[in-house]
């Protein structure tokens, strides 16, 4: 009896060291893996925490840092279910931002209502972030977003069969970077096992296609990284991402880390890039990359992950004074920046900023946005929506001049992630639509010939004017933008003051546009300029010939007419009522039709314009004539001007 417990307790005894050591070796594995994670191997890393979990140990760590392997190498599906695990099996382990990432893999898989549930779980955890907030305010926004069919999107044909991304524009020229095909015992890059990066050129014709590609002359490539360029206007600097490497020497951090730097090169007199120096603002401690100049070329735009940082990477700038030197590095804020990734900035024209971010409302993976500078100043943010963006990552979107194409990258098309990031290029839909239509009288239904049809932009720019023909019809000839609107302002000499105009939304693709107009002009006599602007009458007092201030009014709205449409020339009738001598009212009268006169030519109206005559008595509109016996008040529609137009 005594043997047997010993030997059980033995037994024990054995087993605990057993699986203790196992533990320890299990431990000292993930150790390992977690020194390879941090220095950004992650295809190494990965490696070792697959062994470890095959071999039987977990935990909410190696999961996590499993999953982000596959994240950071946006392949979100393999990404999702260690996220799942871990949220599963270690709920209260589970850090929050890991719910945030596994609900944007489930939206990059289509599956938006279990991303819905895990972005609730993340708010719950975490509501006060950024990301949180900005996320639950348009909670719906995929269901409710709709494509910009005004967009085509199509890959290019110089794309590679390794990765190639970040465009920028170089005179008439395309740079991106490529990586180059995987020679034997070439060293690799460890963050996903594939070559390091040049930068790379291309041809480029006035429709945005590539050809004759080639590597970028000079000293700029090297055996490590070189991406994400920008150009100055005259395409005789260059700024562009590198790995901490310079004059044959590499820089590493704290952790032996190679970060990125942002350089600059110049051009020589035989095209050849040289000079290259590193930007003052760079650290071994950090990265910097991914650079972009404002119009004016006068900010340097990039993304970083230096302190100050609100999440993983954030957009920045830095001024660039008139001696070449630069000012100190500012955060664009938290309009643009979030606790996730905000990185690829470019800047047009127009100064719009165009930044890719995964910490935004969005379709999956990193998506393009843009918001506009003012002054400096971010505004509220907006995502361009399909098909720029799609539900796997989109970024390096960049414009041409006269902003109707472009290119940017994406690995919408393949399934090996970052892999597979190609260049594609995207252009506005180009309607040539016409419109056309028949000018009617709304009245008769007459057909109106000779008038004048103003087709003009949101922004009440004049693009077309034509007259109508002898059937009514009238056409423009001007191509419109697909999916805008437009106004078309309609007018006819005889009814000139009764002009319709029409708000039109152009197709999505191309069409011709019928829209009729129809014109209000048989409700006023054609010379009757009271009627048409729809004056109250204009009354004297008894015996007087002053312009009352009810009067002013009413000549008011005539002034303004006469000041917008200079060809208007008109006469003005004075009358009195029949009390009196008939030859004082002749002269009352006159009188009555001169203060008006001078009413208007006083404000500026052109004395050529106008002509005034008083009739006296002679033209009553009621039976009020000598000896009849009338109230105060239907005397008084009688002392009145009337104005007519003349031809």
């Amino acid at each position: 009896m005594c043997k047997s417990l010993l030997y059980k307790k033995t037994l024990m005894s054995l087993l605990v060291i057993l699986l203790t050591t196992v533990s320890f070796a299990q431990k000292g594995k993930v150790n390992k893996a977690n020194k390879e994670f941090e220095n950004y191997s992650y295809i190494d890393a990965r490696k070792i925490y697959l062994k470890v979990v095959e071999d039987g140990y977990v935990s909410a760590q190696v999961f996590q840092k499993l999953g982000d392997t596959y994240y950071f190498n946006s392949e979100y599906s393999e990404a999702a279910q260690w996220y799942q695990k871990s949220i599963n099996e270690f709920s209260y382990e589970t850090d929050p931002i890991y719910y945030y990432r596994a609900s944007q893999c489930q939206k990059s898989l289509g599956n938006y209502d279990e991303s819905y549930r895990l972005l609730k779980s993340y708010g719950e955890l975490n509501g006060d972030e950024i990301i949180a907030k900005n996320f639950f305010q348009s909670i719906d926004y995929i269901k409710n977003s709709e494509s910009q069919k005004k967009y085509i999107v199509e890959k290019v044909a110089i794309n590679s069969e390794g990765s190639d991304f970040g465009p920028s524009f170089y005179m008439d020229k395309l740079v991106f970077a490529r990586s180059s095909s995987i020679n034997e015992g070439e060293k690799v890059f460890e963050w996903n096992n594939q070559p390091y990066l040049d930068l790379y050129v291309a041809n480029m014709n006035a429709e945005g296609k590539l050809s004759n590609v080639k590597l970028l002359d000079g000293e700029i490539n090297t055996k490590f990284h070189e991406s994400s360029s920008a150009f100055s206007k005259d395409g005789n600097t260059i700024f562009f991402t590198r790995n901490n490497f310079i004059d044959g020497k590499m820089g590493r951090d704290k952790q032996k880390t190679i970060r990125l730097k942002v350089y600059k090169a110049i051009k020589n007199s035989e095209n050849y890039w040289t000079n290259i120096e590193e930007l003052p603002f760079n650290s071994d401690n950090y990265s910097v990359a991914h650079p972009s100049l404002s119009p004016d070329e006068k900010r340097l735009y990039f993304a970083s992950d230096m302190p100050g940082t609100l999440g993983m990477s954030d957009i920045w700038y830095v001024i660039i004074n008139e001696d070449g030197t630069y000012g100190d590095p500012i955060n664009l804020g938290s309009t643009v920046n979030t606790e996730a990734r905000e990185s690829f900035p470019y800047v047009n024209k127009k100064n719009n900023l165009y930044f890719s971010s995964d910490g935004h409302p969005g379709f999956g993976g990193l998506d393009i946005f843009v918001t506009s500078l003012d002054e400096g100043i971010a505004q509220s943010v907006s995502n361009l929506n399909k098909p720029i963006n799609s539900n796997q990552d989109d970024f390096g979107f960049i414009i041409n001049e006269d902003g109707q194409l472009g290119f940017l990258s994406s690995n919408r098309d393949g399934a090996q992630g970052s892999i597979s990031d190609d260049i594609y290029r995207w252009s506005y839909v180009k309607c040539e639509s016409t419109i056309k239509g028949v000018i009617t009288n709304v009245n008769t239904g007459k057909i109106i010939s000779g008038a004048t049809v103003i087709l003009l932009d949101t922004e009440n720019n004049i693009i077309e004017t034509v007259s109508s023909k002898d059937n009514g019809a009238y056409s423009f000839d001007s191509l419109l933008d697909c999916d805008k609107s437009y106004l078309i302002r309609a007018s006819s000499k005889e009814c000139e003051f009764n002009e319709n105009e029409i708000i039109i939304q152009t197709p999505v693709k191309t069409e011709n546009i019928n829209v009729p107009v129809m014109l209000e002009c048989d409700s006023c006599p054609p010379n009757d300029l009271g009627c048409r602007l729809s004056l109250q009458p204009i009354y004297f007092d008894f015996d007087r010939f002053n312009i009352r201030p009810d009067a002013t009014v009413e000549l008011a709205k005539i002034l303004v007419a006469m000041r917008e449409y200079p060809q208007l020339v008109i006469h003005i009738e004075s009358h009195t009522d029949s009390r009196g001598n008939d030859a004082y009212n002749e002269f009352l009268s006159e009188r009555r039709a001169q203060s008006t006169l001078d009413w208007l030519v006083e404000r500026g109206i052109d004395r050529s314009r106008l002509s005034a005559k008083g009739y006296g008595e002679y033209q009553l509109i009621n039976e009020c004539f000598n000896g009849v016996e009338c109230t105060v008040e239907e005397h008084q529609l009688n002392r009145r001007s009337v104005f007519l137009i003349q031809n």
